[in-house]
């Protein structure tokens, strides 16, 4: 099972967003826990996640946070999570760590 960690300013903008992709995960028959958290917690989360995506206000921190994980760290598609595209990012996801 994969485990997707979003990361924020304070981990709740991206908790609406992680509601929409475990609904996306959900219709694909996707199995994968996704979690949000705020990015002060990002090595500690990060331990065990199989990607970590960046909240649009803390992607400029995304050359940090790859230093602190062993996992794929990508900053979330602007336009998708303004609309709350849980299928978009998830897609994304399943791109790049393989589905």
């Amino acid at each position: 099972m994969k485990k997707i960690v979003l990361v924020c300013a304070a981990g709740m903008s991206t908790s609406m967003l992680v509601k929409r992709m475990q609904e996306a995960a959900k219709a694909d028959n996707y199995e994968c826990v996704i979690e949000a958290h705020p990015i002060a917690e990002a090595s500690e989360v990060g331990k065990d996640a199989d990607i970590m995506l960046l909240g649009p206000q803390v992607r400029f921190q995304l050359g940090k946070v790859k230093k602190l994980v062993n996992c794929p760290v990508e900053a979330i598609d602007t336009a998708a999570y303004g609309t709350m595209d849980g299928k978009k990012v998830l897609d994304f996801v399943k791109g790049v760590i393989g589905a």
